[in-house]
């Protein structure tokens, strides 16, 4: 399969991230804003580009986790929404690269998780705290 074109960022700062994680293999980049992070490449589900975006890096043994929380924002993330038309991912876990199937977790599986999640960055709870909607938790296998 033909890789599709990449199309950065509009918002310079996680752009200018991305290309420094991925260009230094995540020597420079892996801890941002104060936790460590992974790139998570999806393919846009209108555009059909390959978009890059950071986020804290949570694992649950094999697997890696996600979460759609946008700051405690009222929608979704737009990687949510590209993931979720098409699960097929790849990770940039420093030097490493994994190409996963992302679903989102059942309440079940959100309520076993998400305390993983917030070991790494507490502020998921007050994310949750503060917007109606329900914070998916996106496993990636």
């Amino acid at each position: 399969m033909e890789t599709p074109e990449y199309e950065p960022s509009p918002w310079d700062p996680i752009a200018e991230h991305v290309e420094t994680y991925l260009s230094t293999e995540g020597e420079e980049g892996y801890i941002w804003m104060g936790g460590p992070t992974i790139i998570l490449s999806t393919i846009g589900r209108k555009s059909g580009k390959l978009r890059r975006t950071p986020l804290m890096r949570v694992k649950d043994g094999d697997r890696y986790i996600v979460i759609a929380s946008m700051g405690g924002a009222p929608t979704h993330p737009v990687w949510y929404l590209n993931l979720s038309a098409n699960p097929d991912v790849i990770i940039n876990d420093r030097a490493e690269e994994h190409h996963l199937t992302a679903r989102t977790a059942t309440p079940e599986e959100k309520a076993e998780l998400w305390s993983k999640a917030t070991e790494v960055w507490p502020d998921y709870d007050s994310y949750q705290q503060s917007t109606d909607r329900d914070i998916p938790l996106v496993i990636l296998e």
